[in-house]
């Protein structure tokens, strides 16, 4: 066979030289490409040499892939709102969960009456922080718990636990009169045990009871009634600020804080103070009566250490819960008979409060405080 033969059949069996171009095959013809990864819009654009087909078969390959790429963005972001939704309601289903718990446990588990120990023992009521009508240490739930010691037949005696620098005047009064009714049926002795304080509205409440208790280092007293507040009328001046205030009533707005006080609400208030500390004063002597001394510093406001408290009649003798319990019981042994804060009301309470604040509607405190 010759040569020419020969390549003619190794043409014929497709063993084609590197770079060989088939006159007929159009994807063959043009210049020769080095292999190499092109951008989107170079794909899009095409390769040189490309027909009208081929560049429409690659843009359309080109815009599925851009429609994958969207449809994958879409599906990422509906799979994090899913997941998002997922966590609020999750968290939701807790705070529900959690608030029935703590309904069903305040119910069924922690009431002292269902539970009441069979040995005589103390029933302790606890008088903790500032007394007001929406702290821990308000009239109805201290009244409350003091109706639960005062009938548990085993509770040697009712034990007011208190560590309060006072507060609310019309809180304080209702617990004091509450003492007071219960002091006058004579079943079983009120005892007031004073920890770190007893000031202002809580010696108030502690002058109702029978007894009173403290450690020698104990601040006992501070029997006064105050009002505090700033006068802001040339600060609002100075930034150039205009107070708009509509009243029906001369004197509705005389205690702003924004307007000067003038010499005759200075005086009516001084009144409304001085009455108001009277009612105290007359309160602790009927709760008191001839233990307190004749000095005139008793009622000047001042605080005194459980110690000197002794020696002007404020305290019967000084002591702790422990003590006292020994003496009453024989040993140390008491109940909290104060109702359980529910905790879901608490964070619903603030959380009222905190919003109603915000938007200005909130419900104004007494000014004056023990």
């Amino acid at each position: 066979m010759s040569d020419d033969q020969t390549r003619q059949g190794d043409a014929g069996n497709g063993d084609q030289p590197s770079g060989y171009q088939s006159e007929g095959d159009r994807w063959t013809q043009g210049p020769e490409v080095t292999p190499g990864k092109k951008s989107r819009s170079e794909a899009i654009a095409g390769w040189p040499g490309d027909d009208a087909e081929t560049l429409r078969e690659r843009q359309r390959l080109a815009q599925i892939e851009m429609m994958d790429h969207w449809i994958g963005g879409v599906l990422t972001e509906q799979r994090r709102t899913r997941r998002w939704k997922l966590f609020f309601r999750l968290m939701l289903i807790a705070i529900v969960l959690a608030s029935l718990f703590t309904t069903f446990y305040s119910l069924f588990w922690d009431s002292p009456s269902v539970a009441a120990p069979a040995q005589r023992h103390l029933g302790i009521v606890d008088v903790n922080g500032v007394i007001a009508s929406d702290s821990p240490a308000n009239a109805e739930r201290i009244i409350q718990g003091l109706s639960r010691a005062w009938e548990a037949e085993n509770a040697a005696a009712v034990v007011l636990h208190i560590n309060s620098p006072g507060g609310s005047p019309v809180q304080s009064q209702r617990i004091y009169a509450e003492i007071m009714r219960l002091r006058d049926q004579g079943d079983k002795p009120i005892i007031a045990v004073i920890e770190d304080i007893g000031a202002s509205g809580a010696y108030y409440i502690a002058a109702a009871a029978d007894e009173i208790v403290a450690s020698p280092v104990s601040l006992v007293g501070s029997i006064g009634v105050i009002y505090a507040g700033f006068g802001f009328e040339e600060a609002i001046e100075r930034i150039g600020v205009e107070r708009r205030v509509l009243t029906a009533g001369d004197n509705k707005a005389f205690l702003d804080p924004f307007q000067p006080l003038d010499d005759g609400a200075e005086q009516f208030w001084q009144g409304v103070l001085s009455q108001t500390h009277s009612q105290f004063i007359d309160d602790v002597r009927a709760g008191r009566g001839d233990r307190l001394s004749d000095s005139p510093d008793i009622f000047s406001g001042l605080i005194w250490s459980g110690e000197q408290s002794i020696e002007l009649g404020l305290v019967d003798q000084l002591g702790s819960l422990e003590q006292l319990s020994r003496d009453q019981v024989g040993n140390t042994d008491w109940v909290d008979y104060t109702p359980s804060l529910d905790p879901f009301e608490r964070f619903t309470r603030r959380f009222t409060q905190m919003a109603a604040e915000a938007l200005g509607v909130s419900a104004p405190s007494s000014p004056m405080r023990f």
